[in-house]
Protein backbone atom coordinates (compact mmCIF):
# COMPACT_ATOMS: atom_id res chain seq x y z
CA UNK A 1 0.00 0.00 0.00
CA UNK A 2 1.58 3.70 -1.02
CA UNK A 3 1.09 6.76 0.45
CA UNK A 4 -0.67 8.09 -2.47
CA UNK A 5 -3.11 5.50 -3.04
CA UNK A 6 -4.20 1.90 -3.54
CA UNK A 7 -1.99 -0.38 -6.20
CA UNK A 8 -5.53 -2.99 -5.81
CA UNK A 9 -3.04 -5.74 -3.67
CA UNK A 10 -3.23 -6.83 -0.54
CA UNK A 11 -0.54 -5.99 1.72
CA UNK A 12 1.02 -9.46 2.41
CA UNK A 13 0.76 -9.01 6.79
CA UNK A 14 -2.84 -7.86 5.75
CA UNK A 15 -3.49 -11.04 3.67
CA UNK A 16 -1.50 -13.20 6.59
CA UNK A 17 -3.44 -11.66 9.48
CA UNK A 18 -6.98 -12.06 7.66
CA UNK A 19 -5.88 -15.91 6.56
CA UNK A 20 -5.77 -14.94 2.53
CA UNK A 21 -3.90 -16.72 0.49
CA UNK A 22 -1.21 -15.25 -2.02
CA UNK A 23 -3.26 -16.02 -5.24
CA UNK A 24 -6.10 -13.54 -3.77
CA UNK A 25 -9.12 -16.02 -3.69
CA UNK A 26 -11.15 -14.24 -1.69
CA UNK A 27 -13.87 -16.89 -1.35
CA UNK A 28 -10.85 -18.47 0.72
CA UNK A 29 -10.93 -15.68 3.52
CA UNK A 30 -11.19 -18.17 6.71
CA UNK A 31 -14.66 -18.73 8.77
CA UNK A 32 -15.70 -16.01 11.15
CA UNK A 33 -15.77 -18.15 14.65
CA UNK A 34 -12.47 -19.47 13.52
CA UNK A 35 -10.62 -16.38 13.42
CA UNK A 36 -12.24 -14.66 16.66
CA UNK A 37 -12.01 -15.75 20.48
CA UNK A 38 -13.47 -13.69 22.93
CA UNK A 39 -11.35 -10.79 24.83
CA UNK A 40 -11.25 -8.82 27.58
CA UNK A 41 -10.13 -5.41 28.60
CA UNK A 42 -10.44 -2.47 30.84
CA UNK A 43 -12.47 0.97 30.39
CA UNK A 44 -10.95 3.84 31.57
CA UNK A 45 -13.11 7.10 32.29
CA UNK A 46 -12.79 9.81 31.38
CA UNK A 47 -14.45 13.38 32.48
CA UNK A 48 -13.94 16.85 32.81
CA UNK A 49 -15.16 19.27 35.40
CA UNK A 50 -18.38 21.07 35.75
CA UNK A 51 -19.05 24.02 34.31
CA UNK A 52 -16.69 27.06 35.74
CA UNK A 53 -17.96 30.37 34.69
CA UNK A 54 -15.45 32.04 36.40
CA UNK A 55 -12.52 30.67 33.69
CA UNK A 56 -11.54 33.32 31.67
CA UNK A 57 -9.21 31.41 28.94
CA UNK A 58 -7.96 27.32 27.71
CA UNK A 59 -5.36 26.01 30.16
CA UNK A 60 -1.80 26.49 28.79
CA UNK A 61 -0.83 22.54 27.43
CA UNK A 62 2.49 21.58 28.28
CA UNK A 63 2.23 18.19 27.03
CA UNK A 64 0.95 17.20 23.56
CA UNK A 65 1.52 13.32 23.38
CA UNK A 66 2.59 10.69 25.35
CA UNK A 67 6.45 9.90 24.46
CA UNK A 68 6.16 5.99 24.07
CA UNK A 69 3.21 4.42 22.19
CA UNK A 70 0.85 2.15 23.51
CA UNK A 71 1.80 -1.45 22.10
CA UNK A 72 -1.99 -2.34 21.53
CA UNK A 73 -1.79 -0.30 18.42
CA UNK A 74 1.13 -2.22 16.83
CA UNK A 75 -0.84 -5.70 17.94
CA UNK A 76 -1.83 -8.08 15.60
CA UNK A 77 -4.24 -8.92 18.10
CA UNK A 78 -6.00 -5.47 17.35
CA UNK A 79 -7.95 -6.71 14.83
CA UNK A 80 -9.32 -9.85 16.61
CA UNK A 81 -10.11 -7.89 19.85
CA UNK A 82 -12.10 -5.06 17.64
CA UNK A 83 -14.75 -7.42 16.40
CA UNK A 84 -14.80 -10.48 18.71
CA UNK A 85 -18.02 -10.97 20.30
CA UNK A 86 -20.01 -8.65 17.57
CA UNK A 87 -21.81 -11.14 15.76
CA UNK A 88 -23.00 -10.67 12.26
CA UNK A 89 -22.09 -7.37 12.07
CA UNK A 90 -18.16 -8.43 12.91
CA UNK A 91 -18.58 -11.30 10.14
CA UNK A 92 -20.02 -8.69 7.60
CA UNK A 93 -17.08 -6.09 7.98
CA UNK A 94 -14.24 -8.52 7.90
CA UNK A 95 -16.27 -10.07 4.90
CA UNK A 96 -16.30 -6.64 3.20
CA UNK A 97 -13.00 -5.74 3.87
CA UNK A 98 -11.41 -8.73 2.69
CA UNK A 99 -12.99 -8.38 -0.76
CA UNK A 100 -12.37 -4.45 -0.60
CA UNK A 101 -8.71 -4.87 -0.13
CA UNK A 102 -8.15 -7.32 -2.28
CA UNK A 103 -10.34 -6.67 -5.40
CA UNK A 104 -8.36 -4.87 -8.36
CA UNK A 105 -11.51 -4.14 -10.34
CA UNK A 106 -12.41 -0.35 -9.68
CA UNK A 107 -16.36 -0.66 -10.27
CA UNK A 108 -16.30 -3.91 -7.72
CA UNK A 109 -14.09 -1.74 -5.74
CA UNK A 110 -16.17 1.00 -5.63
CA UNK A 111 -19.46 -0.98 -4.92
CA UNK A 112 -17.53 -3.15 -1.68
CA UNK A 113 -16.00 0.33 -0.37
CA UNK A 114 -20.01 1.71 -0.24
CA UNK A 115 -20.83 -1.99 1.34
CA UNK A 116 -17.95 -1.96 3.76
CA UNK A 117 -18.65 1.75 5.18
CA UNK A 118 -22.35 1.40 5.97
CA UNK A 119 -20.96 -2.12 7.52
CA UNK A 120 -18.51 -0.48 9.62
CA UNK A 121 -21.24 2.39 11.11
CA UNK A 122 -23.06 -0.98 12.04
CA UNK A 123 -20.53 -2.53 13.98
CA UNK A 124 -19.39 0.33 15.23
CA UNK A 125 -22.69 0.92 16.49
CA UNK A 126 -22.87 -2.28 18.17
CA UNK A 127 -20.24 -1.54 19.83
CA UNK A 128 -21.07 1.66 21.07
CA UNK A 129 -24.38 0.50 22.69
CA UNK A 130 -22.33 -1.30 25.22
CA UNK A 131 -19.87 1.64 25.91
CA UNK A 132 -21.57 2.26 29.35
CA UNK A 133 -19.96 -0.99 30.30
CA UNK A 134 -16.36 -2.21 30.49
CA UNK A 135 -15.43 -3.18 26.93
CA UNK A 136 -11.99 -4.23 25.50
CA UNK A 137 -9.50 -0.92 24.73
CA UNK A 138 -9.24 -2.28 21.48
CA UNK A 139 -13.01 -1.45 20.95
CA UNK A 140 -13.08 1.60 22.24
CA UNK A 141 -9.85 2.83 20.19
CA UNK A 142 -12.10 2.08 16.95
CA UNK A 143 -14.58 3.92 18.53
CA UNK A 144 -12.87 6.52 19.17
CA UNK A 145 -9.72 6.85 16.39
CA UNK A 146 -11.38 4.44 13.78
CA UNK A 147 -8.95 2.39 14.30
CA UNK A 148 -9.34 -0.68 13.03
CA UNK A 149 -6.52 -2.62 11.09
CA UNK A 150 -3.16 -1.87 12.25
CA UNK A 151 -1.26 -3.34 9.25
CA UNK A 152 -3.50 -0.54 7.16
CA UNK A 153 -1.17 2.47 8.85
CA UNK A 154 2.50 2.63 8.48
CA UNK A 155 4.55 2.31 11.71
CA UNK A 156 4.67 5.93 11.78
CA UNK A 157 0.97 6.12 11.70
CA UNK A 158 0.49 3.77 13.87
CA UNK A 159 2.96 5.09 16.35
CA UNK A 160 1.51 8.72 16.46
CA UNK A 161 -2.40 7.15 17.18
CA UNK A 162 -0.57 5.12 20.16
CA UNK A 163 0.87 8.20 21.72
CA UNK A 164 -1.84 10.59 22.19
CA UNK A 165 -3.05 11.34 25.55
CA UNK A 166 -5.44 9.06 26.80
CA UNK A 167 -6.87 10.86 29.92
CA UNK A 168 -8.92 14.16 29.77
CA UNK A 169 -6.53 15.81 32.31
CA UNK A 170 -7.35 19.81 30.91
CA UNK A 171 -10.47 19.84 32.81
CA UNK A 172 -11.76 21.05 29.64
CA UNK A 173 -15.63 19.79 27.73
CA UNK A 174 -13.47 18.49 24.62
CA UNK A 175 -14.29 14.32 24.20
CA UNK A 176 -13.30 11.70 21.83
CA UNK A 177 -16.18 9.92 20.58
CA UNK A 178 -15.93 6.94 23.24
CA UNK A 179 -15.80 9.61 25.93
CA UNK A 180 -19.22 11.10 24.66
CA UNK A 181 -20.85 8.17 23.97
CA UNK A 182 -20.24 7.49 27.92
CA UNK A 183 -21.13 10.71 29.56
CA UNK A 184 -24.58 10.67 27.35
CA UNK A 185 -24.82 6.28 28.52
CA UNK A 186 -24.36 7.86 32.71
CA UNK A 187 -26.72 10.68 32.02
CA UNK A 188 -23.85 13.29 32.75
CA UNK A 189 -24.97 15.27 29.29
CA UNK A 190 -28.55 15.13 27.80
CA UNK A 191 -29.02 13.34 24.61
CA UNK A 192 -28.29 16.40 21.42
CA UNK A 193 -31.24 17.79 19.65
CA UNK A 194 -33.05 15.44 17.28
CA UNK A 195 -35.86 17.19 15.27
CA UNK A 196 -37.90 13.86 14.90
CA UNK A 197 -37.81 13.45 18.65
CA UNK A 198 -40.38 15.01 20.55
CA UNK A 199 -40.30 15.88 23.98
CA UNK A 200 -43.74 14.56 24.99
CA UNK A 201 -42.66 11.31 23.57
CA UNK A 202 -39.37 11.13 25.75
CA UNK A 203 -39.55 8.90 28.76
CA UNK A 204 -40.06 10.21 32.04
CA UNK A 205 -36.57 9.95 33.08
CA UNK A 206 -35.23 11.40 30.67
CA UNK A 207 -37.64 14.50 30.69
CA UNK A 208 -36.32 15.03 34.47
CA UNK A 209 -32.94 15.00 32.97
CA UNK A 210 -34.37 18.03 31.27
CA UNK A 211 -35.79 19.80 34.20
CA UNK A 212 -32.49 19.00 36.26
CA UNK A 213 -30.50 20.83 33.46
CA UNK A 214 -32.75 23.87 33.68
CA UNK A 215 -32.24 23.94 37.35
CA UNK A 216 -28.52 24.00 37.43
CA UNK A 217 -28.59 26.59 34.40
CA UNK A 218 -30.53 28.89 37.00
CA UNK A 219 -27.90 27.94 39.63
CA UNK A 220 -25.54 28.74 37.75
CA UNK A 221 -26.47 31.47 36.74
CA UNK A 222 -27.32 32.79 39.99
CA UNK A 223 -23.75 31.66 41.29
CA UNK A 224 -22.67 33.80 37.95
CA UNK A 225 -24.45 36.94 39.59
CA UNK A 226 -22.66 36.07 42.94
CA UNK A 227 -19.44 36.04 41.89
CA UNK A 228 -19.48 39.28 39.79
CA UNK A 229 -21.16 41.20 42.68
CA UNK A 230 -18.27 39.86 44.61
CA UNK A 231 -15.95 41.27 42.48
CA UNK A 232 -17.10 44.93 42.54
CA UNK A 233 -17.53 44.63 46.43
CA UNK A 234 -13.73 43.31 46.48
CA UNK A 235 -13.44 46.67 44.32
CA UNK A 236 -15.04 48.95 46.61
CA UNK A 237 -13.54 47.38 49.64
CA UNK A 238 -9.86 48.26 47.79
CA UNK A 239 -11.19 51.67 47.56
CA UNK A 240 -12.16 51.91 50.88
CA UNK A 241 -8.77 50.78 52.48
CA UNK A 242 -7.03 53.14 50.03
CA UNK A 243 -8.64 56.35 51.30
CA UNK A 244 -8.83 54.96 54.52
CA UNK A 245 -5.03 54.95 54.95
CA UNK A 246 -5.17 58.45 53.40
CA UNK A 247 -7.33 59.66 56.08
CA UNK A 248 -5.72 58.20 59.16
CA UNK A 249 -2.52 59.54 57.79
CA UNK A 250 -1.72 63.18 59.50
CA UNK A 251 1.34 65.23 59.18
CA UNK A 252 3.07 66.25 62.42
CA UNK A 253 3.24 70.23 63.62
CA UNK A 254 6.27 70.68 65.14
CA UNK A 255 5.90 74.69 65.44
CA UNK A 256 2.32 73.25 67.47
CA UNK A 257 3.76 71.15 69.88
CA UNK A 258 4.22 68.33 67.85
CA UNK A 259 0.38 67.73 67.56
CA UNK A 260 -1.27 66.32 64.91
CA UNK A 261 -2.69 68.18 61.99
CA UNK A 262 -6.25 68.44 60.93
CA UNK A 263 -7.75 66.60 57.79
CA UNK A 264 -6.56 68.28 54.34
CA UNK A 265 -8.18 69.14 51.32
CA UNK A 266 -7.29 65.74 50.05
CA UNK A 267 -8.38 63.73 52.88
CA UNK A 268 -11.65 65.74 53.23
CA UNK A 269 -11.77 64.61 49.81
CA UNK A 270 -11.06 61.31 50.55
CA UNK A 271 -13.97 61.31 53.67
CA UNK A 272 -16.61 62.34 50.94
CA UNK A 273 -15.48 59.36 48.63
CA UNK A 274 -15.18 57.22 51.49
CA UNK A 275 -19.31 58.14 52.13
CA UNK A 276 -19.66 57.24 48.50
CA UNK A 277 -17.55 53.83 48.52
CA UNK A 278 -20.00 52.97 52.01
CA UNK A 279 -23.18 53.57 50.12
CA UNK A 280 -21.99 51.62 47.25
CA UNK A 281 -20.99 48.33 49.45
CA UNK A 282 -24.39 48.78 51.50
CA UNK A 283 -25.90 48.18 48.03
CA UNK A 284 -23.91 45.60 46.79
CA UNK A 285 -24.09 43.71 50.01
CA UNK A 286 -28.33 43.84 50.13
CA UNK A 287 -28.02 42.99 46.27
CA UNK A 288 -25.72 39.70 47.45
CA UNK A 289 -28.07 39.03 49.71
CA UNK A 290 -30.44 38.66 47.93
CA UNK A 291 -29.09 36.42 45.15
CA UNK A 292 -27.76 34.18 48.21
CA UNK A 293 -31.39 33.64 49.01
CA UNK A 294 -32.30 33.04 45.35
CA UNK A 295 -29.39 30.82 44.92
CA UNK A 296 -29.97 28.24 48.04
CA UNK A 297 -34.03 28.24 46.35
CA UNK A 298 -32.33 27.07 42.76
CA UNK A 299 -29.99 24.52 44.75
CA UNK A 300 -32.66 23.27 46.81
CA UNK A 301 -34.40 22.73 43.55
CA UNK A 302 -31.73 21.07 41.80
CA UNK A 303 -31.20 18.56 44.66
CA UNK A 304 -35.03 17.54 44.56
CA UNK A 305 -35.16 16.93 40.82
CA UNK A 306 -31.90 15.26 41.29
CA UNK A 307 -33.38 12.80 44.31
CA UNK A 308 -36.44 12.18 41.94
CA UNK A 309 -33.74 11.34 39.34
CA UNK A 310 -31.88 9.12 41.73
CA UNK A 311 -35.16 7.10 42.81
CA UNK A 312 -35.64 6.51 39.02
CA UNK A 313 -32.30 5.34 38.57
CA UNK A 314 -32.01 7.56 35.36
CA UNK A 315 -28.09 9.11 36.77
CA UNK A 316 -26.81 5.60 36.12
CA UNK A 317 -27.45 4.84 32.88
CA UNK A 318 -29.93 5.90 29.68
CA UNK A 319 -31.48 3.11 28.04
CA UNK A 320 -29.72 1.61 25.20
CA UNK A 321 -32.01 2.96 22.56
CA UNK A 322 -30.61 6.71 23.93
CA UNK A 323 -27.60 5.69 23.59
CA UNK A 324 -28.16 4.10 19.82
CA UNK A 325 -29.48 7.38 19.04
CA UNK A 326 -27.02 9.15 20.34
CA UNK A 327 -24.37 7.55 17.80
CA UNK A 328 -26.48 8.23 14.62
CA UNK A 329 -26.60 11.58 15.64
CA UNK A 330 -22.06 11.33 15.79
CA UNK A 331 -22.74 9.83 12.91
CA UNK A 332 -24.98 12.90 10.77
CA UNK A 333 -22.08 14.90 12.49
CA UNK A 334 -19.43 12.81 10.55
CA UNK A 335 -21.42 13.52 7.06
CA UNK A 336 -21.66 17.22 7.52
CA UNK A 337 -18.35 17.58 8.53
CA UNK A 338 -16.61 15.73 5.64
CA UNK A 339 -19.67 16.20 2.54
CA UNK A 340 -21.11 15.12 -0.28
CA UNK A 341 -17.76 15.04 -2.16
CA UNK A 342 -15.28 13.77 0.88
CA UNK A 343 -13.88 10.97 2.08
CA UNK A 344 -16.71 8.93 3.57
CA UNK A 345 -14.76 6.09 4.64
CA UNK A 346 -15.05 5.91 8.58
CA UNK A 347 -11.71 4.27 9.52
CA UNK A 348 -8.19 4.64 9.06
CA UNK A 349 -5.79 3.76 6.23
CA UNK A 350 -2.41 5.42 5.51
CA UNK A 351 -2.73 7.36 2.46
CA UNK A 352 -5.44 9.67 3.60
CA UNK A 353 -3.45 11.47 6.87
CA UNK A 354 -0.08 12.22 7.30
CA UNK A 355 1.75 11.11 10.57
CA UNK A 356 2.43 14.64 11.81
CA UNK A 357 1.60 15.51 15.06
CA UNK A 358 0.09 19.12 14.61
CA UNK A 359 -2.08 18.41 12.30
CA UNK A 360 -3.98 15.43 13.97
CA UNK A 361 -7.02 16.71 15.87
CA UNK A 362 -6.53 15.02 19.32
CA UNK A 363 -8.37 17.06 22.38
CA UNK A 364 -4.62 19.17 22.99
CA UNK A 365 -3.97 20.31 19.53
CA UNK A 366 -7.71 21.29 19.24
CA UNK A 367 -7.36 23.38 22.57
CA UNK A 368 -4.00 24.95 20.97
CA UNK A 369 -5.89 26.17 18.44
CA UNK A 370 -9.10 26.98 20.57
CA UNK A 371 -6.45 29.14 21.85
CA UNK A 372 -5.67 30.56 18.92
CA UNK A 373 -8.72 31.99 17.58
CA UNK A 374 -9.85 32.98 21.04
CA UNK A 375 -6.88 35.59 21.62
CA UNK A 376 -7.96 37.11 18.52
CA UNK A 377 -11.91 36.79 19.04
CA UNK A 378 -12.56 36.88 22.43
CA UNK A 379 -15.87 37.29 22.48
CA UNK A 380 -15.95 33.66 21.09
CA UNK A 381 -17.53 32.08 24.01
CA UNK A 382 -19.45 34.12 25.31
CA UNK A 383 -23.06 34.92 26.39
CA UNK A 384 -24.79 37.35 27.50
CA UNK A 385 -27.80 36.50 30.09
CA UNK A 386 -29.44 38.88 32.97
CA UNK A 387 -27.07 41.39 32.23
CA UNK A 388 -24.60 39.00 33.26
CA UNK A 389 -21.51 38.28 30.47
CA UNK A 390 -20.63 34.72 30.74
CA UNK A 391 -17.37 32.92 28.97
CA UNK A 392 -19.13 29.04 28.04
CA UNK A 393 -17.15 26.71 25.88
CA UNK A 394 -19.64 24.42 23.92
CA UNK A 395 -19.16 20.80 24.31
CA UNK A 396 -16.39 19.43 21.51
CA UNK A 397 -17.25 15.85 20.81
CA UNK A 398 -13.95 14.96 18.45
CA UNK A 399 -14.86 12.55 15.37
CA UNK A 400 -12.63 10.04 13.77
CA UNK A 401 -13.19 10.97 10.16
CA UNK A 402 -11.90 12.83 7.59
CA UNK A 403 -13.98 15.84 6.96
CA UNK A 404 -13.01 19.35 5.84
CA UNK A 405 -14.31 21.33 8.39
CA UNK A 406 -16.03 21.60 12.18
CA UNK A 407 -19.67 22.03 12.80
CA UNK A 408 -21.95 23.50 14.97
CA UNK A 409 -24.64 20.94 15.95
CA UNK A 410 -26.51 22.99 18.39
CA UNK A 411 -25.34 26.60 20.08
CA UNK A 412 -26.88 25.78 23.38
CA UNK A 413 -29.67 23.22 24.62
CA UNK A 414 -33.15 24.11 24.12
CA UNK A 415 -34.57 23.94 27.50
CA UNK A 416 -31.31 25.35 29.33
CA UNK A 417 -30.17 28.79 27.17
CA UNK A 418 -28.83 30.25 29.95
CA UNK A 419 -25.68 28.24 30.99
CA UNK A 420 -25.85 25.02 28.33
CA UNK A 421 -22.70 24.47 26.48
CA UNK A 422 -24.31 23.54 23.50
CA UNK A 423 -22.26 20.76 20.94
CA UNK A 424 -19.43 21.38 18.20
CA UNK A 425 -18.23 18.69 16.25
CA UNK A 426 -14.63 18.79 15.02
CA UNK A 427 -12.92 16.06 12.37
CA UNK A 428 -10.13 14.48 13.53
CA UNK A 429 -8.14 13.68 10.20
CA UNK A 430 -8.80 17.43 8.52
CA UNK A 431 -6.48 17.91 5.92
CA UNK A 432 -5.84 21.81 7.59
CA UNK A 433 -6.84 21.50 11.36
CA UNK A 434 -6.84 25.48 11.86
CA UNK A 435 -9.11 25.80 9.02
CA UNK A 436 -11.61 23.13 10.15
CA UNK A 437 -11.64 24.55 14.19
CA UNK A 438 -12.38 28.18 12.84
CA UNK A 439 -14.86 27.10 10.34
CA UNK A 440 -16.41 25.21 13.56
CA UNK A 441 -16.23 28.13 15.61
CA UNK A 442 -17.74 30.66 13.01
CA UNK A 443 -20.77 28.41 12.70
CA UNK A 444 -21.26 28.40 16.27
CA UNK A 445 -21.05 31.97 16.15
CA UNK A 446 -23.52 32.13 13.51
CA UNK A 447 -26.13 30.38 15.16
CA UNK A 448 -26.02 32.23 18.51
CA UNK A 449 -26.14 35.30 17.12
CA UNK A 450 -29.45 34.20 14.91
CA UNK A 451 -30.80 32.61 17.96
CA UNK A 452 -30.15 35.49 20.07
CA UNK A 453 -32.01 37.52 17.41
CA UNK A 454 -34.98 35.08 17.10
CA UNK A 455 -37.50 35.95 14.59
CA UNK A 456 -35.39 39.32 13.44
CA UNK A 457 -32.06 37.59 12.07
CA UNK A 458 -32.25 38.72 8.81
CA UNK A 459 -32.43 42.20 10.29
CA UNK A 460 -30.66 42.81 13.78
CA UNK A 461 -27.34 42.31 14.83
CA UNK A 462 -24.44 40.03 13.59
CA UNK A 463 -26.69 37.63 11.15
CA UNK A 464 -28.73 40.86 10.11
CA UNK A 465 -25.94 42.77 9.16
CA UNK A 466 -24.30 40.34 7.46
CA UNK A 467 -27.50 38.86 5.64
CA UNK A 468 -28.46 42.33 4.76
CA UNK A 469 -24.85 42.86 3.05
CA UNK A 470 -25.21 39.56 1.27
CA UNK A 471 -28.87 40.60 -0.67
CA UNK A 472 -27.43 43.69 -1.33
CA UNK A 473 -24.21 41.61 -3.00
CA UNK A 474 -27.11 39.28 -4.64
CA UNK A 475 -25.40 36.34 -3.47
CA UNK A 476 -26.81 32.42 -4.04
CA UNK A 477 -26.71 29.99 -1.39
CA UNK A 478 -26.47 29.77 2.23
CA UNK A 479 -25.56 33.30 3.57
CA UNK A 480 -23.89 31.09 6.24
CA UNK A 481 -21.72 29.60 4.15
CA UNK A 482 -20.22 32.82 2.96
CA UNK A 483 -19.79 34.06 6.50
CA UNK A 484 -17.83 30.88 7.31
CA UNK A 485 -15.98 31.76 4.95
CA UNK A 486 -15.06 35.64 5.84
CA UNK A 487 -14.94 34.91 9.43
CA UNK A 488 -11.29 32.04 8.43
CA UNK A 489 -10.13 35.37 6.51
CA UNK A 490 -10.93 37.37 9.82
CA UNK A 491 -9.20 35.54 12.01
CA UNK A 492 -5.83 34.11 9.70
CA UNK A 493 -5.96 37.04 7.71
CA UNK A 494 -7.14 40.55 8.95
CA UNK A 495 -5.98 39.76 12.08
CA UNK A 496 -2.94 40.50 10.89
CA UNK A 497 -3.37 43.60 9.06
CA UNK A 498 -3.72 41.89 5.74
CA UNK A 499 -6.83 43.17 3.68
CA UNK A 500 -8.67 40.25 2.79
CA UNK A 501 -12.33 41.29 3.25
CA UNK A 502 -15.10 43.39 1.30
CA UNK A 503 -14.99 46.66 2.77
CA UNK A 504 -18.55 46.28 4.02
CA UNK A 505 -17.68 42.77 5.54
CA UNK A 506 -14.58 43.87 7.51
CA UNK A 507 -16.82 46.89 9.28
CA UNK A 508 -19.51 44.39 10.10
CA UNK A 509 -16.46 42.35 11.84
CA UNK A 510 -15.16 44.72 13.45
CA UNK A 511 -18.08 46.06 15.31
CA UNK A 512 -19.43 42.91 15.98
CA UNK A 513 -17.03 40.78 15.99
CA UNK A 514 -14.02 43.19 17.61
CA UNK A 515 -10.24 42.52 17.82
CA UNK A 516 -9.29 42.89 21.79
CA UNK A 517 -8.12 46.29 22.13
CA UNK A 518 -4.54 45.50 21.74
CA UNK A 519 -4.83 44.45 18.60
CA UNK A 520 -7.32 46.73 17.00
CA UNK A 521 -4.58 49.21 18.53
CA UNK A 522 -2.15 47.84 17.21
CA UNK A 523 -3.72 47.46 13.43
CA UNK A 524 -4.69 51.37 13.29
CA UNK A 525 -1.10 51.68 12.68
CA UNK A 526 -0.94 49.19 9.56
CA UNK A 527 -3.47 50.52 7.76
CA UNK A 528 -5.99 53.25 6.83
CA UNK A 529 -9.04 51.24 6.37
CA UNK A 530 -8.24 50.03 10.09
CA UNK A 531 -7.74 53.75 11.18
CA UNK A 532 -11.01 54.58 9.82
CA UNK A 533 -12.59 51.67 11.41
CA UNK A 534 -10.62 53.19 15.14
CA UNK A 535 -11.87 56.55 14.49
CA UNK A 536 -15.38 55.37 13.64
CA UNK A 537 -15.49 53.66 16.92
CA UNK A 538 -14.23 56.23 18.85
CA UNK A 539 -16.86 58.84 17.75
CA UNK A 540 -19.75 56.16 18.36
CA UNK A 541 -18.27 55.71 22.03
CA UNK A 542 -18.74 59.55 22.14
CA UNK A 543 -22.38 59.64 21.35
CA UNK A 544 -23.28 56.54 22.92
CA UNK A 545 -24.42 54.98 19.61
CA UNK A 546 -21.71 52.03 20.14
Amino acid sequence: MSNQSYSGEIDPEVAELMGIDDENDTEDTPEFSDLFGEKTGAQRDSAAGDLDLSKSAFPPITTYFEKTPNQLFSSTDFYKQALSGEGEEAKRVHSLLAKFLNVEDAKERSMYRSKLISAYWNLAASIAVKIHTKIPDAKRFMLRFGYLLPTALSKAQRDLIGRVIDRNDTGEPVYYVDEWLRKVAHGEVGQSAQDEVRISQKDHGERLMIQVDKARGSRDVQIGLIKAKMNQLETAEHILKEKSAVLASHDILEDYYHLKAPYTPDQRSALSEINQVMRQILTIDKEMTSLFRQLEEAEQLVEKLQRKVSDLGADIQVDTKTIEQEFNTVRQMAKMSVGRQGNHIPFLMQQYFRPLERDLGTRENVIRELTYIEQIDPGAFTRTYKQQLNRIVPYIILIPCYGERGICWEPFEKFNRATSRGRVALPMYAKDLRSAVIAAVADLRWQVAKEKAQHYWMEEGLTGHYYMWAESQKLRGDVKEYFIQDYLLWITKESEGTQKLNREVRGIFWRNIPFPQSLRDSLRKRGFVYDELYKKDKNRAMSDGY
